[in-house]
């Protein structure tokens, strides 16, 4: 959770952003949480009546601030895809919480942000054809679960081949690296990937998950990224956005390495990137 807090202050200090930048979160409605999470899983959650396996598989002890905590992480990713919207590009410095299934909660993830916010955008007809790009080094596998069923959304998610979850459900698209990739390798597979992505679908808005535990210094990871390969990977991705003249909201993801900087100075270029970009 440190990210959370430091993230900001690095952004303030190099001066990528002001304060008035900033918007604080408001609590997600429930009916846009239902849009993409079961009925009973989420009275369930709500309520705080888990079971001990449900909530083990979380990762977190349950709490009401902890249900509150995912709520308002949701509420950040759909006022950030509305900014999105307005200004081209926006960010959620949490949010990434692509492990969450529609029943159930795994990994550190309880809802879903980024399957929540594509339905917001589509059943409020504020876009047609949504793309998740999921870079994080672990499938996206709730995502992919919540939005199979709809051919208006595309998740396309590139991840560790061994790594978590050991059983990977199907995205749209899905390529799995090997342990030690390196930028070279990773970052021709992307070019290649999203050139096939357009030749099957045609967005209108992209949600951007950005884990930097890509990199080869993750306790996770596995893979051999440095710093500059995940730079040219988010300009890539930002690119593709603004040449397709759509809107993308991005979400942090994970990140894991044991140098607490080297975490922070990675999730801050996607920020730089953008504002090289877009302002």
């Amino acid at each position: 959770m440190e990210k959370y807090e430091l993230l900001p202050g690095q952004l303030l200090h190099e001066r990528i952003v002001r304060m008035s930048n900033f918007f604080t979160p408001q609590p997600l409605e429930e009916q846009w949480i239902l849009a993409a999470h079961d009925l009973h899983y989420w009275s369930k959650l709500s309520s705080l009546s888990l079971s001990k396996s449900e909530a083990r598989a979380t990762g977190f002890p349950l709490s009401k601030q902890l249900v509150e905590r995912e709520v308002l992480i949701a509420g950040g990713s759909v006022q950030a895809a509305l900014f999105a919207l307005e200004f081209g590009i926006a960010m959620n410095i949490a949010g990434g919480t692509h492990h969450a299934f529609s029943d159930r909660g795994e990994g550190f993830c309880l809802l879903n942000d980024l399957a929540i916010t594509a339905n917001y955008l589509l059943k409020q007809q504020l876009r047609k054809k949504v793309l998740i790009v999921d870079l994080d080094v672990h499938q996206g596998n709730g995502t992919a679960s919540i939005c199979k069923a709809n051919p208006d959304i595309f998740t396309f998610s590139m991840h560790g081949a061994k790594n978590y979850p050991h059983h990977k459900e199907i995205s749209s698209m899905d390529v799995e690296l090997a342990d030690g990739t390196t930028d070279h390798d990773y970052l021709n597979l992307l070019d290649q990937k999203m050139s096939e992505i357009l030749r099957q679908f045609n967005p209108d808005f992209i949600i951007y998950q950005s884990g930097v535990d890509v990199l080869h210094t993750d306790k996770l990871g596995r893979l051999g990224m440095t710093i500059p390969g995940v730079k040219q990977r988010d300009k890539k991705v930002l690119e593709f956005a603004r040449e397709l003249s759509a809107p993308v909201m991005c979400c942090m993801g994970g990140g894991y390495s044991a140098d607490i900087g080297t975490i922070i100075d990675a999730h801050s270029q996607l920020y730089r990137v953008a504002q090289d970009l877009y302002f």
